[in-house]
C-alpha cells in the first residue's frame, strides 16, 4: 500500500426519504482528508447511497462512524422499501482507486467489520473479495430472506450466521455487509410502460446469474409507478454500458414497449465514461464533473451540516 493510496467506499443506507437522518448519517463521516463526492436520497427504494474517497484508514475510520449513526437512527422493524436490506448501513464496499489492490481492500474491509461490532453491536457479513466463505461472495446470497428472513435463519441455521457477532442481528439496525470489490455502476433504465411483469422479463433475460450479460445483476421494479429495469453493472470492461443500454433497449421492443429516461446512483469511473452514448444522453441532468470519479476528486461536495 503506497503512501498516498486512495480508495472509495460506497455505504448504502437504507432510508431514502428523511433528509434529516441521511444528513446526520453523512456529516458523521467527516473525516480528515476524507472528501466526500456524492450522496444522494431514493425515495421510491426508500434507499440512500453516499460517495467517500481518500487515504484508507481515514476512509475506513468515516465508514465504520457512519455505521453507528445509522443503527441509532434507522428502524428496520419500522421500514420498507422495494430495494433488499439486511441492516440500517446495508451495505459499506470499499474499492481501490489508486495505489492499492483489492486484496489489500479486502483486508481493509476485515478491519472495519471488526470495529463495526466492536463498537456498535452490529453483527456483520463479508461479502465480495473480503468473503471468508466462498457461498459469501455474492451479495445477494448474503442478502437472501432479507431483514425479517435472515433475523430468524440466523438464529435457526448455523451457515446463516454472520461473520462477526451474533448470532443474533441487532434488533433495529439488522446486520452489515461489509466487502471490497471492483468498481460497480448502479444503472437503472426506466419503461415506457407501469407493467412489472416486463421489467422483471428483462432483467431474467440480462442477468448473469441467467446466462444473460456477463457481469450484470438485475431486478425489475415498480418506481414511482413505472416499471425499471435495475441494474449492478460489476464488470464495465467486459460488458461496456453501450452494449448493456443497447440489450435493454432491444428486450424492450421485443415485449411491446420502449425505454425511458436512465438513472445513475452514485459515480462511474472515467473509463466507464463516454460522452457521446446514448445511455449518457438518456440520463437527465448528467455533467460529468459530477458524475465520474475522477472528476469529481478534484471538486468534493461540502460536508452537510448535521
Amino acid at each position: 500500500m503506497k503512501p498516498d493510496s486512495i480508495i472509495e467506499c460506497v455505504p448504502n443506507f437504507s432510508e431514502g426519504t428523511d433528509r434529516g437522518v441521511v444528513s446526520r448519517i453523512v456529516a458523521s463521516m467527516q473525516v480528515e482528508h476524507v472528501h466526500l463526492l456524492d450522496w444522494s436520497l431514493d425515495a421510491a427504494h426508500n434507499r440512500s447511497v453516499v460517495t467517500l474517497a481518500g487515504p484508507p484508514e481515514a476512509v475506513v475510520e468515516a465508514a465504520v462512524r457512519a455505521v453507528g449513526v445509522a443503527s441509532k437512527l434507522i428502524d428496520l422493524t419500522q421500514q420498507s422499501g422495494v430495494h433488499p436490506r439486511i441492516g440500517a448501513a446495508d451495505v459499506v464496499p470499499f474499492v481501490p482507486v489508486s495505489g492499492l489492490s483489492l486484496a489489500e481492500c479486502a483486508m481493509l474491509a476485515r478491519q472495519a467489520g471488526l470495529q463495526i461490532w466492536r463498537r456498535y453491536g452490529v453483527p456483520v457479513y463479508f461479502y465480495g473479495a473480503a468473503a471468508a466463505r466462498p457461498d459469501r461472495v455474492l451479495l445477494e446470497d448474503v442478502r437472501r430472506g432479507q431483514f425479517e428472513g435472515l433475523r430468524e435463519a440466523s438464529q435457526k441455521d448455523a451457515s446463516r450466521r454472520p461473520d462477526i457477532g451474533g448470532p443474533e442481528l441487532h434488533a433495529t439496525a439488522g446486520a452489515s455487509a461489509v466487502g471490497a470489490r471492483s468498481f460497480l455502476i448502479a444503472y437503472n433504465i426506466y419503461l415506457d410502460d407501469a407493467d412489472i411483469s416486463v421489467a422483471r422479463a428483462i432483467a431474467r433475460e440480462i442477468r448473469a446469474a441467467n446466462g444473460g450479460l456477463h457481469g450484470v445483476k438485475a431486478i425489475g421494479v415498480i418506481c414511482e409507478g413505472r416499471a425499471q429495469v435495475s441494474m449492478n453493472i460489476t464488470d464495465f470492461r467486459m460488458t461496456p454500458m453501450r452494449v448493456v443500454h443497447a440489450k435493454v433497449q432491444e428486450l424492450a421492443h421485443l415485449n411491446g414497449t420502449r425505454t425511458a429516461e436512465g438513472e445513475l446512483i452514485g459515480l462511474i469511473p472515467q473509463d466507464a465514461f463516454d460522452p457521446d452514448a446514448a445511455w449518457v444522453k438518456e440520463i437527465p441532468g448528467f455533467h460529468a464533473e459530477a458524475k465520474v470519479l475522477e472528476q469529481k476528486l478534484h471538486q468534493p461536495m461540502d460536508w452537510p451540516v448535521a
